[in-house]
């Protein structure tokens, strides 16, 4: 629902903006800005105060020593909030972070002292002389703002400097860097200067507060519109629904009769069956009592079977072990038996091996005899070859060096004859060769010339040419450059992020898997833990699941109550066995002294009162000497186990077997285990979320480093391809002047040289007229050839034969070798095979000697074996007769055991059948309660006073199957009204109220959108106009400032891109002294450096900022333009009030300052600033 009051209020506050704004537009606010003081801000960790005094004021120092911290703190506490503005990666970057002698600070302060002695302060400002702006940061914390001890919000802090003409984003802030971006700007971002000295900062801002406002109206009043609609049709339903709300009263009240009278029924039914129920169970009760009496006796003819049956378990044990013991004594005989016949046969398959060993050093001494017969006879005929050889092969050589003679005398006239003849070939060939160069000389050196003359004009054009394009290139070079440091600077800023959130990334993630094992099993070992005593555990209720010993007293409950535990608490009139809950013994017996009862340290049930009372705690040395002195009942147990009673019946803990003390122990681990589980649930929480943190701030840094990446990258190719293209430019530049003077030698070369080619082609034909007949000599060279080859192939044929004699004789000497070396290899195999024949007899006469002994071995096993069969027989006769007595005594107790189990059977099925007609008691007796109860929840009675209601015939009630058709009947009929308001009439004024209340608010609403709408058009309007005469006077001061900066020439400012002068564009149109009128994007960096400070002075004199920081502006000029520049400052402070504070590394700059602040860095990491007052230092001179 919408209320009047809150839409008087959110009008009159948008109306009351547009007010403010327009005031603010048209009002004339000039502060002073007399004090900058800084504490922790970056590099200043000490207090420091800069005082901003009327004139200039120059900072200097030396590059990395902090001066632009100064501007920089000065633009935060104007409310600067873009961390990259202020070099940093996140705001809280502006905190000294340290250096090697000072620690990191948690906060830092910049506070600015304003001059208001005026009152020309904003409204809510303007309480005092002076007005101190604070800004301060903490780590973890945020930035909070203060305005002279008050808190403000930062857009007020935004809105003050915006009113008074500057602000953190201001034209009169110039950083390092922002003059070329002011020249590289686009139109429309230019404007800003226009806004500044017209005043209007502001305007856009609040214009879209405001339009944001009007859209928030509107859409409301549609909104009122829609639920006025709504509300008409809602007055129309309310009235169908008033006459449905009377016919569903009437059926309620019938319908809560029928459920009354349903609900007696229901109960009394419910007590008759509970009455019936009660008698069958007795009945079960006294037969279950003579079941069980029944099984008690088996139980007595079970025991008795079983305390006969260990002696004669005992003799079939004896017996076993004895024949045991003789199949194993056998077992070994037959096993040597076996070891025996192995050697045997092993010994007659060494004999064999023997003698295949003689036979076949037999054959191998009788082959080597014949191969040595035979290597003898090839020895003697090669020896009697060799005998002719050395004269054949003498007789052969001779006759090849004669056929070589031959040959050698030939090839030298040959080669005579056709050096002349070549000689004459190449005197032929040079002479024609050189009658062609001649030829192409001259025809070359013709269209040199030509072609020489062609690129002289083409090589003057594109000198032209490549000179703009090292201009343009040299420009596009600074600015890739400073863009390539800024992103290298970020990227370097955001690898040194990462790696410390890496390592609290891995420090997290380490944690949470420890957190998750730890969870993991703990979780594994309850769940093991619970699924042990859950299989432990019975359907029904047994003491042992009520019970709770202490930590450590486990086993001493245990060993006291042994299974007892098992047993379930029963009545004092149930048949089954149980613990009965009984009175406390009137006195209560003591122990001996030093014994604490057990009870001390057990949480149980009453009906184990009277069992622990009796039961003290000993320690296990104590338990003997202290059984004499217990009383009838009592009992002592240890921490251990062990169990002495009165009776001198004592137990040590080894030889009690009970299953309830391990699972007491297992309960107490499982509580144990469970705390610790949350713990451990706890702990990995924490860590999950830690690591989740840490791993979403990784995310986001990677996101920022591939951003910072693809920047960096795009710098580095812009930067890249500026480089490449300034260095093309260049080199093109240096060729062309290059080629120029080349072309020009070149030509007057071309044509010297086809006056020196004319000549020699002249005398070239006349030497070609006078050499001999080539053909001829040609002739007389093939003839001779033909001589030569012919001599050759006598030559080759006795070469030949001379190489065939001595390659024979070579290869006789070379088998001569090897037969005598395979004659000395086989005389020695012959003398070592008698030897292996000797040691093989001698292995022979051994292994017979070791068969005759191995024989002899099997015959005394065989007798040993024929004792043992008969050792055998008597003991398996032995082992029958105990078998058979064993198996008779097992038969007995069988017997025993399928009666008593049968007797327990059905005594279990009689307890069965006894439980199961208790929980049909039970159920009957719910029931009755839970109809009692019904009808007190739902009719506050009881049932006789229900009855009395009602008014019934207990005689002749009606069936419950009829009164239950009664109430759906009645059930259906309201059902089938649907839904029912019936509160209809009540909201049907509270709706005709509402609608009244909305037709009112609309009308305030249409007034309220009206009234913005003219608000919005006025503030256009003003701002229009303002703008337009800001623009008229800043075009002529910045005419004005150009020529008297350039000492001539002519500028002005064109607005461009939109009609409305408020979302125009600003383009600058320059024309220096002997230049043409073009863009300032086209002028050298100097020039373009003081165009854009001719425009923001321009903007001074129209509307004067009350501060102007220059960063190092001055560096692109020389010395005579920096010296205009200092001329055109000193005007700006005579003509404005205007303070200006200037960073500079300029000696001429300096020397033209009125008071200087030095920023020094002695202390590595830590700014200091010191200041001189320059007109005061010169009166002390003069």
């Amino acid at each position: 629902m919408i209320h009047t009051t809150s839409w008087g209020i959110y009008l009159t506050h948008a109306l009351r903006t547009l007010k403010i704004g327009k005031n603010r537009i048209t009002g004339t606010s000039h502060l002073r800005f007399s004090k900058l003081r800084l504490t922790g801000f970056k590099s200043f960790v000490d207090p420091t105060e800069l005082l901003i005094s009327d004139g200039l004021t120059g900072v200097v120092g030396p590059n990395g020593c902090g001066k632009s911290n100064l501007l920089e703190a000065l633009r935060w506490v104007m409310g600067e909030n873009r961390p990259t503005a202020m070099r940093g990666g996140g705001m809280e970057d502006v905190i000294f972070a340290g250096a090697a002698t000072r620690p990191a600070r948690n906060f830092a302060e910049v506070s600015l002292m304003l001059d208001n002695s005026e009152r020309l302060a904003p409204q809510g400002f303007n309480d005092a002389d002076s007005l101190e702006i604070i800004r301060r940061i903490t780590r973890d914390a945020g930035s909070a703002y203060k305005a002279s001890g008050k808190d403000v919000r930062a857009r007020d802090v935004q809105m003050l400097f915006a009113d008074a003409s500057t602000g953190a984003h201001s034209p009169s802030l110039v950083r390092q860097g922002q003059i070329s971006e002011l020249i590289n700007a686009k139109p429309k971002n230019r404007r800003r200067v226009l806004e500044e000295a017209a005043g209007i900062s502001g305007l856009y801002q609040r214009r879209h507060e405001a339009e944001l406002k009007l859209n928030n109206t509107e859409t409301n009043l549609a909104r009122v519109e829609d639920v006025l609609e709504q509300l008409a049709s809602q007055l129309a339903q309310l009235a169908k629904q008033a006459k449905q709300a009377a016919r569903y009263r009437a059926i309620g009240e019938e319908l809560r009769t029928a459920e009354s009278t349903l609900l007696y029924l229901l109960w009394h039914e419910a007590r008759q069956k509970a009455v019936e129920m009660n008698g069958v169970l007795r009945e079960k009760t006294l037969e279950v009592a003579r079941a069980e009496t029944a099984a008690r006796e088996t139980e007595k003819l079970r025991q008795i079977a079983e305390d006969a049956l260990p002696p004669v378990r005992e003799e079939e044990a004896v017996a076993l072990a004895i024949l045991q013991r003789l199949h194993v004594e056998r077992e070994g005989k037959e096993q040597e038996l076996v070891r025996a016949q192995t050697q045997i046969e092993t010994l007659q398959n060494r004999l064999s091996q023997i003698e295949r060993d003689l036979e076949r050093e037999a054959g191998l001494n009788a082959d080597a005899g014949q191969t040595l017969a035979s290597l003898k006879s090839e020895q003697e005929d090669l020896t009697k070859a060799q005998e002719g050889h050395e004269v054949g092969l003498e007789a052969a050589k001779e006759v090849a060096l004669a056929a070589a003679e031959t040959l050698h005398g030939k090839e030298a006239d040959l080669s005579a004859v056709i050096e002349d003849v070549a000689r004459l070939a190449a005197r032929h060939q040079s002479a024609e060769r050189y009658l062609t160069d001649c030829k192409s000389t001259l025809h070359k050196h013709e269209e040199g010339a030509k072609s020489a003359q062609e690129a002289l004009e083409t090589a003057r054009e594109k000198q032209n040419e490549a000179d703009q394009s090292v201009q343009a290139a040299k420009e596009s070079a600074e600015t890739a450059g400073h863009r390539a440091v800024m992103c290298e600077k970020e990227l370097s800023e955001l690898e040194t992020k990462r790696a410390h959130v890496q390592t609290i990334d891995a420090d997290a993630r380490m944690k949470r898997s420890e957190a998750e094992g730890e969870e993991r099993a703990l979780s594994a070992e309850v769940l093991g833990l619970q699924k042990l005593i859950d299989r432990d555990s019975s359907e029904t209720v047994q003491l042992i699941d009520t019970v709770r010993a202490e930590k450590g007293y486990e086993r001493a409950l245990g060993s006291v109550l042994i299974d007892d535990l098992r047993a379930a608490e029963v009545g004092e009139l149930e048949a089954r066995s149980g613990w009965v809950a009984l009175e406390p013994y009137p006195e209560q017996t003591s122990f001996p002294e030093g014994v604490i009862g057990l009870s001390a340290f057990v949480h149980a049930p009453a009906v184990l009162k009277r069992r622990l009372s009796l039961t003290g705690l000993v320690s296990q040395s104590e338990g003997n000497r202290l059984q004499g002195e217990l009383r009838p009942g009592q009992r002592l147990v240890s921490r251990e186990g062990d169990v002495w009673r009165w009776d001198g019946f004592r137990v040590r803990s080894d030889d009690i077997s009970s299953t309830a003390a391990l699972r007491l122990e297992n309960m107490n681990r499982l509580s144990d285990l469970k705390v610790a589980l949350e713990a451990a649930k706890n702990v990995t929480l924490q860590a999950v979320s830690r690591q989740e943190h840490s791993s979403a701030e990784l995310r986001d840094i990677s996101e920022q480093e591939k951003r910072a990446r693809d920047a960096r990258r795009e710098a580095d190719a812009a930067l890249t391809q500026s480089n490449r293209a300034l260095n093309t430019a260049e080199a093109e530049l240096n060729v062309y002047a290059t080629r120029l003077e080349s072309y020009e030698i070149a030509l007057q070369g071309h044509k010297d040289e086809a006056v020196i080619a004319l000549k020699q082609l002249k005398e070239a034909e006349h030497a070609c007229d006078e050499l001999d007949n080539l053909e001829e000599a040609r002739e007389t060279v093939a003839a001779l050839k033909e001589s030569v080859e012919a001599a050759r192939i006598t030559m080759m044929t006795k070469r030949s034969q001379f190489d065939e004699i001595r390659r024979e004789g070579e290869d006789r000497e070379k088998r001569l070798i090897v037969l005598a070396k395979s004659l000395a290899d086989w005389e020695k195999r012959l003398g070592t095979a008698k030897q292996r024949s000797q040691e093989l007899f001698e292995r022979q006469s051994e292994t017979e000697r070791n068969l005759q002994e191995a024989r002899r071995v099997p015959s005394e096993i065989e007798g040993a074996q024929e004792k043992l069969a008969s050792a055998i027989e008597t003991a398996e006769a032995r082992c029958k007769e105990a078998s058979d007595t064993l198996a008779k005594a097992e038969t007995v107790l069988r017997e025993a055991i399928h009666k008593e189990k049968e007797a327990e059977r059905q005594s279990a099925d009689m307890r069965a059948t006894l439980a199961a007609q208790q929980a049909r008691m039970d159920a009957a007796q719910d029931a009755e309660a839970q109809a009692e109860s019904r009808i007190q929840d739902e009719r506050q009675k009881s049932p006789e006073a229900l009855l009395q209601e009602l008014a019934l015939d207990t005689e002749r009630l009606k069936s419950v199957d009829t009164v239950e058709n009664d109430v759906n009947r009645l059930k259906r009929q309201r059902d089938a009204l649907g839904a029912v308001n019936l509160r209809a009439e009540e909201d049907a004024r509270e709706v005709e109220t509402e609608y009244e209340t909305l037709k009112s608010e609309k009308t305030d609403l249409e007034d309220a959108v009206r009234a913005l709408r003219n608000g919005i058009a006025n503030l256009n309007k003003e701002g229009r106009e303002r703008l337009l005469t800001a623009f008229e006077q800043v075009n002529t001061n910045f005419g004005t400032l150009f020529k008297h900066l350039f000492g001539g020439g002519e500028a002005n400012l064109v607005m461009v891109e939109s009609d409305d002068p408020l979302e125009a564009g600003l383009e600058i149109m320059c024309q220096p002294p002997g230049k043409k009128l073009s863009t300032m994007s086209l002028l050298s960096g100097g020039e373009q450096t003081l165009t854009a400070l001719a425009l923001i002075f321009a903007v001074f004199l129209a509307n004067p900022a009350p501060i102007c920081v220059l960063d190092e502006v001055d560096a692109p000029l020389d010395d005579a333009n920096v010296t205009r520049f200092c001329d055109m400052l000193d005007e700006m402070c005579r003509r404005t009030n205007t303070r200006f504070l200037i960073i500079t590394h300029h000696a001429v700059t300096m020397a033209r300052m009125d008071r200087l602040f030095g920023v020094t860095m002695q202390e590595q990491g830590v700014s200091q600033l010191v200041s001189v007052d320059l007109k005061k230092a010169e009166a002390l001179v003069a």
